[in-house]
């Protein structure tokens, strides 16, 4: 007969085919960090993170194992949107990895919800995080990941482009209309936005309503407890975005501008626009697009409003990276020291020196003099806002980004924006 044959063949095949799980890695990931050895206990480590903050990521996997050398870490990097898909699918299939990259807030509240994520509250020293950016993965007073990395929502500027027409920093609303109207004046755009992807224009939302409303009408909002996303302040928020597109504040088609491929940073480094709302990731950007514009790069916090109830000390932030352990990690207790290692004052050290990325590991201070300053403000903070798309639940974060790109291009109120918003709240949120 010769199934006996056949079937060694085909197991043959699987042998020299490099079968076994994790063997191959899909188009756009990297492959996993050398071979298994049979007598080691494994970790499983999924990041998204490539060039310079890989190589950090790699160092500390490094120590990690010389540390511990009947263990070995099995790497594997996934692009950013793919990676969301990719863990979600393990999770919900039994198979998540050991350590796993996240964003903390409600993305990372969601797995801890389903029972998904170890708590790692007796094996992390508070004093050494951030408050506010451990707070992020904090849920009942229980830690569920470790932040390494911080990043500020800043107003970014082109200082020869102030210093040419005699403008400060402001710290108004008011005067920040006043540089706006000067620098039309004086043909110059006046900020650069690339909203087609709908996030960069989120900032304007979350901020305007931060300044008006308080710190706390978010929080209340997303807990049902008090305020809600019909709130005044959201529909004062869209009205004051309104008014900026009006006095065309921004370069045209922004809404069809992506942000990824860099047209409107370009603006920004050609100095055809003058400033730029961002993250800290800008400062990053420019350091590999346009090295030469750096020393004219500074920022100031977004501007304060009349009557408002938020300060110059609330800003929005995210956290990222945030480590996590699955629930499901056979060895969740080496799972944490891995996490452990990777926010390490070594690896913060790296991270921020390396990358130019502000840490969330507190007296690690950065280098360079801008992110430096940067660093200062996030330490100083009374408050920091992280983004409502990676905190609200997935069908609530997308009405977000969409009714506020519509605000943007005026083809929804401000009021029409936030009764959606509210509605959907109180079906997804109650």
């Amino acid at each position: 007969m010769k199934r006996p044959l056949l079937l060694c063949i085909f197991l043959f095949a699987l042998i020299i085919g490099g079968c076994a799980p994790g063997g191959n890695s899909s188009s756009g990931e990297a492959k996993s960090k050398g071979k298994l050895t049979p007598d080691k206990q494994t970790l499983e480590f999924w990041y998204i993170d490539p060039g310079e903050k890989e190589v950090v990521y790699q160092e500390a996997v490094k120590r990690f194992e010389e540390k511990n050398p009947d263990v070995e870490v099995k790497m594997l990097r996934t692009a950013n949107d793919a990676y969301k898909q990719k863990l979600v699918v393990a999770m919900s299939g039994g198979t998540p990895p050991d350590v796993f990259h996240s964003w903390g807030g409600g993305w990372l509240k969601e797995f801890v919800d389903q029972n998904q994520v170890w708590d790692v509250t007796s094996k992390t020293d508070k004093e050494h995080f951030n408050e506010l950016a451990l707070n992020n993965s904090t849920f009942e007073d229980k830690v569920y990941g470790l932040p390494l990395g911080i990043s500020l929502d800043l107003i970014f500027y082109n200082k020869e482009i102030f210093n040419e027409y005699g403008l400060t920093a402001p710290e108004t609303y008011k005067e920040w209309v006043e540089i706006i109207k000067t620098l039309k004046e004086n043909d110059v755009i006046p900020i650069a936005l690339a909203n087609q992807t709908k996030w960069p224009g989120a900032y304007y939302l979350m901020n305007f309503a931060s300044r008006i409303g308080g710190p706390e009408l978010f929080n209340e909002a997303f807990a049902r407890d008090g305020r809600g996303f019909d709130d005044e302040a959201y529909i004062e928020a869209g009205k004051y975005i309104q008014e900026l597109v009006e006095m065309e504040a921004f370069n045209h088609g922004f809404n069809g501008v992506p942000y990824d491929e860099g047209q409107g940073r370009q603006l920004l480094y050609s100095g055809q626009a003058a400033m730029m709302d961002m993250s800290v990731s800008l400062v990053n950007n420019t350091k590999t697009e346009a090295p030469d514009f750096e020393k004219k790069l500074d920022f100031f916090v977004f501007p304060t409003i009349d009557g408002g109830a938020g300060s110059l000390e609330d800003h929005g932030a995210s956290t990222a990276p945030v480590w996590s352990v699955s629930a499901k990690s056979k060895n969740p207790d080496l799972a944490t020291e891995l996490i452990k290692e990777l926010t390490s004052v070594e690896t913060a050290q790296a991270y921020t020196h390396k990358t130019g990325s502000l840490s969330a590991i507190n007296g690690v201070e950065p280098e360079d003099e801008l992110i430096s300053r940067i660093y200062k403000v996030a330490q100083d903070a009374n408050y920091l806002q992280m983004p409502y798309d990676q905190t609200l639940p997935a069908e609530l974060a997308e009405l977000h980004k969409d009714t506020t790109q519509a605000i943007f291009g005026l083809t929804i109120t401000p009021e029409e924006a936030a009764e959606q918003m509210e509605k959907m709240a109180k079906e997804t949120l109650e």
